[in-house]
Order: structure tokens, then C-alpha cells, then sequence
């Protein structure tokens, strides 16, 4: 229907048998007519329609949305939000993010982003290389331990290293996303939820994640209120120094230059104290607008929170994030690996 032809007009060979569910749709092996292998993960029918449905709606929730976190500025919430959506339902849109990621790390040592097939691509279907490997749990199945760690520090220097390095942010860490060739390379699917930050905006986390590494609340307290987070009334309503313990809670893997391991533990109690009243943080987050650029941060942390958590992941995430954020020298072999690559990037931002 997309292509206005029986997909067997369009491939030189297509599988009706799906290959595997994506959270909108299904995945179909499939041959380009030069012998290219891809897969083509195509949107079920109706689900778009209904999605935009939902969205129209979603205005009805912001009073109660108002009652919850008072100081929440809906209106660009809602826009952002809404153009995530978009984004996540529109094919075409998804291929563009991927193909941008992928010639960010075209021929990478050990990061894969498939390359996309932009000419068979349509608002309802994404076609691209197709990749192979163990999935998440299958790999945490027969991996050894040295090879989860590299796998950590990966996933880490991917998602990290995409918005620092290049200001684009994958909003979308769940296990399903990931592939393991068993060559040392992690492959990186689904662009779907996709946030390209401005250069402001990714100065003004960095310049936030040092006077949390300093411990410096009156600094930390400004550039909170200059981003948009404390109530228009302004700071006095908010305890800024519950506000510096919870992000240094929150940040806890890079406050300290030592290893540090992600468990399943911390990945909760960060979720808790967003969620729960009995942590101690809820009441004070609740005093707090949320600027929409920084809708997607939470998601993804939480995801990669969790991920890393379940790999055990152990670095000097310190270290690793100062190569980002500093431009600090290579502190990990596999940062010595991939330094020519991104010294030579014409991407960087």
C-alpha cells in the first residue's frame, strides 16, 4: 500500500514471515534488486491515526497535570511532547535520524548504525541494511564478564557521546534496540524518538553537570532558574540544597574520579524518588517546571540507568564523561580506539 505495489513489484525478494515486533509495527527481511540485504520495519495499519488521535486529546489531562506539579509549564511540554510523537510515527522523519547517526559513526571501531535506504523509505515503512546479531538477553545468556563491561562502556559512550559530541539524542535505550555480532561492536536500531539540541542548550547541561560536580548550590540554583526549572515566582520558594542532593544523586556515577557500578538498585531508587513521596524528593520536584528540551533526558537516563544496571556495568564514568564534556584525553582502551575516528569527524559539534 505504501508503495502502491505488491511489495514482491518493489524487492527482489521479501519474507511475509515477520522477522520480529517493533513497538509500532513488525520487521520483514527483505532484498534490494542490486542483492542488498535489508529489513523493512513496517507500521501497523491504523496505529498512526489512532496515535494522532490520542494526541489531540492529550490537552484534557493538563489540569490534572497542573494539581500534580503545579509550577509545570503545560503548553511547550504538551508541543514537545507532541512533536516526539509526530516524529515516532512519521517513517520518513525516523530514517532521516538514522541515516544523520548513521554517518556520525560511519566506520566506527565498535559502534554500528545501520545504514538507511532512503529512496524505499516511505511515511509507513523504514528500509536498511540488514544487521545481524545476539539480542540483549541472549548475549547476557553467553557473554563473559569482560565482555559485558565492554558492552557497558559502549552503550555509555554512545549515548553520552551523541550529545556532547554532536548534540543529537536517541530518546529510545531499551534492550530490544540493541545487537551483539560478537565482534567486540555493538548495533544501535530505532531512531524513532530523536532530539537534536541546540548548542545552547547542551552548554547549559554541561555548564549544570559541573556545579554539580562542585557541590556549588548558589551556581547550581542560577543556572537552573536561567533554564527554566524553578517557578516563575522564583528560587525562594525551593530548598536549593535538597535540589543539589538530588542531582548529585541522580549523577552520582560521574561526582567522584574512581569506578563506579551501575546495579539494578540505583536505576530504582532514581525512578523512586521521582515517583514515590517516601523518598524525600517528590514534594520538591513537584515545585519544579520542566523545560521541554529536557523532556527526553529523563527518559533515556532512566533506560540506560536500567541497562547498565542489568550488565553491571564498572568504570571511571568520571573519566569517560570528561572526554566528552572537557575534551579530556582518551581514559579507557576503548577510548584509545576510538579517538582517530572522532579527531578526523567533520560531525562534531
Amino acid at each position: 500500500e505504501q508503495y502502491g505495489a505488491d511489495p514482491a513489484q518493489v524487492f527482489a525478494a521479501w519474507d511475509d514471515r515477520p522477522l520480529a515486533s517493533a513497538s509500532i509495527g513488525q520487521v520483514h527481511r527483505a532484498r534490494l534488486p542490486d542483492g542488498t540485504d535489508v529489513v523493512a520495519k513496517v507500521q501497523y495499519p491504523g496505529i498512526a491515526e489512532a496515535i494522532e488521535s490520542d494526541l489531540a486529546n492529550a490537552e484534557l489531562f493538563a489540569p490534572l497535570a497542573r494539581m500534580i506539579s503545579p509550577n509545570l509549564r503545560i503548553r511547550p511540554l504538551m508541543d514537545e511532547l507532541r512533536d516526539r510523537m509526530v516524529d515516532e510515527i512519521d517513517y520518513q522523519r525516523e530514517a532521516e535520524y538514522q541515516a544523520a547517526f548513521h554517518e556520525r559513526y560511519d566506520d566506527h571501531p565498535f559502534i554500528t548504525v545501520p545504514r538507511v535506504h532512503t529512496e524505499y523509505c516511505r511515511p509507513r515503512i523504514i528500509v536498511m541494511d540488514h544487521a545481524r546479531g545476539a539480542s540483549f538477553d541472549e548475549m547476557m545468556r553467553t557473554s563473559t564478564e569482560a565482555e559485558r563491561q565492554r558492552y557497558g562502556e559502549i552503550i555509555y559512550r554512545f549515548v553520552h557521546g551523541s550529545l556532547h559530541r554532536f548534540r543529537l539524542f536517541n530518546g529510545d535505550p531499551h534492550p530490544g534496540n540493541y545487537l551483539f555480532p560478537g565482534d567486540g561492536r555493538v548495533v544501535f536500531l530505532d531512531f524513532g524518538s530523536v532530539k537534536l539540541f541546540s548548542s545552547a542548550t547542551r552548554d547549559a547541561i554541561r555548564e549544570q553537570l559541573h556545579s554539580v560536580r562542585r557541590a556549588d548550590v548558589k551556581e547550581l540554583t542560577a543556572l537552573l532558574d536561567h533554564a527554566g526549572f524553578l517557578p516563575e515566582r522564583g528560587a525562594r520558594e525551593v530548598d536549593r540544597n535538597r535540589l543539589m542532593a538530588w542531582f548529585r544523586m541522580f549523577n552520582r556515577p560521574i561526582l567522584a574520579d574512581a569506578p563506579w557500578t551501575y546495579t539494578p538498585e540505583f536505576a530504582r531508587e532514581i525512578i523512586r524518588s521521582t515517583t514515590d513521596p517516601r523518598a524525600g524528593y517528590l514534594d520538591l520536584l513537584r515545585q519544579l517546571n520542566l523545560p521541554p528540551d529536557y523532556l527526553l533526558l529523563n527518559r533515556i537516563q532512566w533506560g540506560v540507568n536500567s541497562i547498565l544496571g542489568r550488565l553491571r556495568a564498572t568504570a571511571n564514568w568520571y573519566r569517560i564523561s570528561d572526554e566528552f564534556i572537557r575534551g579530556a584525553p582518551p581514559s579507557t582502551p576503548l577510548a584509545e580506539q576510538e579517538a582517530p575516528f572522532i579527531a578526523a569527524s567533520p560531525f562534531l559539534a
